[in-house]
């Protein structure tokens, strides 16, 4: 039998096994998927159960079951790809002779000192537990700190106003406006939330030190009571020791396939993907499409395509809080109620398709 391996349930390896199963898998090929967890994480709605506003049960899905998928739970330690060997902390090796990596992303600090000791995280399901436990005790009148005014860091800070309006928030932004990549239109909208909703965010910041109850802000130093990072993302550790070039941000460079180009049986999907579009979990979907199509003509021993079809997004969307949202759809701001419901329906399509 055939071995395919996936590393990581998230967004990418579920597209996979959406499009192989049940009625698309090769009689001799069998698939192994190894995660930390024995369910799909909605890694999106992460803000969600960290601000106390989404149970942990809302924003998990089971994984598929068939008699040629065997789900195997452990924390991936190394990948081998010249023995062709996954090994897990327990002490298990997996082989395998196709490989896709998903093992999503970590938290990166720039080298700033205290940050990966003295702030919280979300993402993980795990660490955005803890950081709801904390967040979640703290007394009224705290002072909750968001590092990174990013997607996650806007959608985390409104979720928080809503859930603890008692708390005080500042989320910091190295940029002088938010969403400064996007249409001024929307940066003006989300900014305007945040002042109607007493969301203070602090521009133009620069963190450089991290301490128990204190963030320096170049050389000020502000009180708080947590600190929760949002400010940069890496791929995991298992990842970045890959053999290969990376990019600058430490994403691997692939071939048009998606594989790496020393090792045409090794893919990486999602996060850890040097792509030249933003991560995202539309991203890894449409990589991973791409993907099974790859493996099946080799499975078959056909030819690939010359060129590979350029992938292409629809855009974005982002919560503020329960009733307001904003999106940027092919060229197109939508804000208000309107934004917000479509998130919502995007969220309950792909739990009803993938469920």
């Amino acid at each position: 039998m055939r071995k395919l391996v996936l590393l990581g349930g998230g967004y990418g390896n579920m597209r996979i096994l959406l499009r192989l199963l049940p009625n698309n898998i090769p009689d001799d090929l069998e698939i192994t998927l190894i995660d930390r967890t024995p369910f799909h994480s909605l890694k999106t709605e992460f803000y969600a159960l960290a601000a106390g506003t989404s149970p942990d049960s809302g924003i998990r899905v089971a994984f598929p079951e068939h008699e040629k998928l065997k789900i195997t739970y452990g924390e991936i330690i190394e990948i081998d790809v010249e023995s062709k060997q996954v090994l897990l902390a327990d002490g298990q090796a997996i082989s395998y002779d196709d490989l896709v990596i998903g093992l999503g992303c970590e938290d990166k600090y720039h080298n700033v000192p205290g940050a990966d000791e003295f702030t919280y995280s979300i993402q993980t399901i795990g660490r955005s537990r803890d950081t709801y436990n904390k967040i979640g005790g703290l007394p009224s009148g705290s002072v909750v700190g968001i590092v990174g005014a990013g997607l996650s860091g806007i959608e985390l800070a409104s979720e928080l106003r809503e859930s603890r309006p008692d708390l005080s928030i500042k989320l910091f932004d190295r940029s002088p406006r938010v969403l400064r990549d996007f249409p001024e239109r929307l940066s003006n909208y989300v900014q305007k939330w945040f002042d109607t909703n007493n969301v203070d965010v602090v521009s133009n910041s620069n963190i450089t030190k991290v301490e128990p109850n204190k963030l320096y802000n170049h050389e000020e130093i502000i009180p708080v009571d947590v600190v929760v990072w949002t400010a940069g993302i890496q791929p995991a550790a298992a990842v970045r020791a890959l053999p290969g070039e990376k990019d600058k941000t430490g994403r691997v460079i692939l071939t048009q396939y998606h594989d790496l180009p020393s090792y045409p049986n090794v893919y990486v999907v999602g996060d850890a993907a040097s792509l030249p579009l933003a991560p995202s979990a539309q991203l890894a979907e449409e990589q991973a499409e791409q993907i099974v199509k790859v493996l099946q003509a080799r499975w078959k021993d056909e030819p690939l395509p010359e060129k590979m079809p350029e992938i292409k997004l629809k855009g974005f969307m982002g919560s503020l809080g329960k009733k307001q949202g904003f999106a940027y759809l092919a060229d197109i701001s939508v804000t208000g109620r309107i934004a917000r419901l479509m998130k919502s329906g995007l969220l309950w399509m792909y739990k009803r398709h993938n469920g």
